[in-house]
C-alpha cells in the first residue's frame, strides 16, 4: 500500500530531508502505510526510516526527532483513501427514513473503524477486516465506539439484516480481551431489543468492564418517511418508563459491583417518561455526550455556574431562543432564572415542531430551516434569534435542508446567533455579552 504526500510543511523534518509533495509514501521503519492511523502510530519513534517513490524511483530518508514531534507530512484526507460505507440494512436506520432530494452527503452510511477513532463515529463490526482487528489490537487504538444494539446473535442478524452481524460480535470480545477501551451503543426498539433482551445485552456488555467503559441506551428515532420499511413504533410514556427502570436498576448494580455506573439512558428516555433528569454527578465523565447522554445535566450545571459567577451590570436584552420540543422545557427553566436576576431581560423560548421529518423527532439537531421559518414567520423575535449550533452542519454552516444562517436571517429579518450546548455560552448569548 502507499499514499501520496500532498504537502510538506516548510522547515519541518521532512522538508529538511528534501521530501516533496507528490512523493508516494510506502513505509515507515518497514511498516506499510495505508491510512492516517498507520502514519500516526509509526511516526512516534525517535528514529524513522521513510521509504517513498519519486518519478518511478524508490528512495529512503532517515529522520531523527524528538518522540512527540511531527515530521511535517500532510495528506489530502484523514483516511488517505475512500471512507467505507455500511453494508447493513438496519430496521431502524435513520438514513433509510430520510426524504429524497437532500444533499448527497447526508445519505452516506459510515461504518469505518478509522472514523471511530478519529471522530468518535460508531461502527457495527460487520465491515471490518481481520487485518484491521489485528491492527487495532497491535496499536491499542482506544476508544473504539461500537453500535451493538443487542448481544443476542440471532436477534442482531434480524435487526441489522446482515447474516454476519451475529458472528461479528466475537470481535467485540476479542477487542475487550486485548484491553481496548470500548464505548457501546444500543438503539432500542420497543418490543424488539428492550425488556429481557435489553437485560441480556447490558449484562453481557458490563461483564466486559473495564474494557467496556460505557453503554448508551438510545430510543429509536422514527420519521414519517417509513413506507416499505419495518413496522416499528416509538416509545411512549409507559414503555419509556419501563425501559428506564431496567437501565437505572442495572446501572445501580454496576456501581455496587465496579464502582461505576457504566450503563446510561439518553436524555430522551427521561423526557419521554416524564421523569426528572439526573444531576451532573450521575454521569461521571460524560463518556456518551454524543449519544445525548447527560447533555441536559451538563448544560444546566454549566448555566447555573455561569449565572452565579456573573454579577454587576443590569443587563438589558430582547431575544428569542428556538429549539427542539425536547429541550424547550429545560431552556424555559434556565431563562426564568435569568429573568429573576435581571428584570430587563426579555427572552422567549419557542419549541419548533418537526413537521419536516415528523412529530416523533423532537431533538434540536434534526431541526430544519423550513420548519423554523414557517413557525417563526411574522412573530416578534426581538433583536436576536438564538439557534442551537447542532442545527448547522460543518460543511458550509448549512442546515439539513441546505439553508445557511444568512438565509434564515433574510427570511425572518433578525440576527441569528448560533449557540453550542454550553451553559456559559448560552448565558452570554441571552445577555448579549
Amino acid at each position: 500500500m502507499s499514499v501520496i504526500i500532498s504537502n510538506v510543511v516548510k522547515g519541518s523534518y521532512a522538508d529538511k530531508k528534501r521530501i516533496k509533495s507528490g512523493d508516494i509514501l510506502y513505509s515507515i521503519n518497514g511498516n506499510s502505510i495505508e491510512d492516517v492511523l498507520d502514519y500516526r502510530f509509526f511516526i512516534r519513534d525517535k528514529l524513522l526510516v521513510l521509504t517513498f517513490e519519486r518519478d518511478g524511483k524508490m528512495k529512503k530518508r532517515v529522520i531523527r526527532k524528538k518522540e512527540e514531534d511531527e515530521i511535517g507530512l500532510e495528506f489530502n484526507t484523514y483516511l488517505m483513501d475512500k471512507q467505507r460505507s455500511c453494508k447493513n440494512k438496519c430496521i431502524f436506520c435513520f438514513i433509510d427514513q430520510m426524504p429524497k432530494g437532500m444533499r448527497e452527503t447526508l445519505y452516506f452510511k459510515d461504518d469505518d473503524s478509522r472514523m471511530s477513532f478519529l471522530f468518535g463515529n460508531y461502527i457495527t463490526l460487520t465491515n471490518i477486516t481481520e487485518h484491521e482487528v489485528d491492527r487495532i489490537i497491535k496499536m491499542h487504538i482506544s476508544p473504539i465506539n461500537i453500535s451493538v444494539h443487542t448481544t443476542n446473535p440471532e436477534l442482531r442478524v434480524q435487526m441489522m439484516k446482515n447474516k454476519w452481524a451475529g458472528d461479528s460480535l466475537k470481535i467485540l470480545y476479542r477487542l475487550a480481551d486485548a484491553g481496548v477501551k470500548i464505548n457501546c451503543q444500543l438503539v432500542l426498539c420497543p418490543g424488539i431489543n428492550d425488556g429481557d433482551e435489553l437485560k441480556r445485552s447490558i449484562a453481557d456488555l458490563t461483564a466486559l468492564y473495564p474494557a467496556v467503559t460505557s453503554v448508551a441506551c438510545v430510543p429509536v428515532g422514527l420519521t414519517k418517511f417509513r413506507d416499505g420499511l419495518a413496522n416499528l413504533v416509538g416509545y411512549n410514556k409507559d414503555t419509556a418508563t419501563n425501559t428506564l427502570e431496567i437501565i437505572e436498576k442495572m446501572g445501580d448494580e454496576c456501581i455496587a459491583k465496579y464502582g461505576e455506573r457504566i450503563v446510561f439512558a439518553s436524555d430522551e428516555f427521561y423526557i419521554k417518561s416524564g421523569k426528572s433528569l439526573p444531576k451532573s454527578e450521575y454521569y461521571g465523565d460524560y463518556d456518551q455526550l454524543d449519544n445525548g447522554v447527560g447533555l441536559c445535566a451538563l448544560l444546566e450545571d454549566e448555566f447555573n455556574a455561569a449565572l452565579e459567577m456573573t454579577e454587576g451590570a443590569d443587563y438589558k436584552s430582547n431575544c428569542t431562543i428556538a429549539t427542539g420540543v425536547a429541550a424547550a422545557p429545560l431552556l424555559t427553566q434556565l431563562v426564568d432564572k435569568v429573568q429573576e436576576k435581571w428584570h430587563n431581560i426579555e427572552c422567549n423560548v419557542v419549541p419548533i415542531v418537526n413537521d419536516y421529518f415528523g412529530h416523533e423527532i423532537t431533538v434540536a439537531g434534526l431541526l430544519t430551516a423550513t420548519d423554523l421559518i414557517n413557525q417563526l414567520k411574522g412573530k416578534k423575535l426581538g433583536d436576536r434569534l438564538l439557534l442551537p449550533s447542532a442545527m448547522f452542519r460543518s460543511e458550509g454552516d448549512v442546515t439539513l435542508d441546505d439553508y445557511s444562517w444568512e438565509d434564515i436571517e433574510n427570511a425572518l429579518g433578525v440576527k441569528v446567533v448560533q449557540v453550542s450546548n454550553d451553559g456559559f455560552e448560552l448565558l452570554n448569548a441571552i445577555l448579549d455579552v
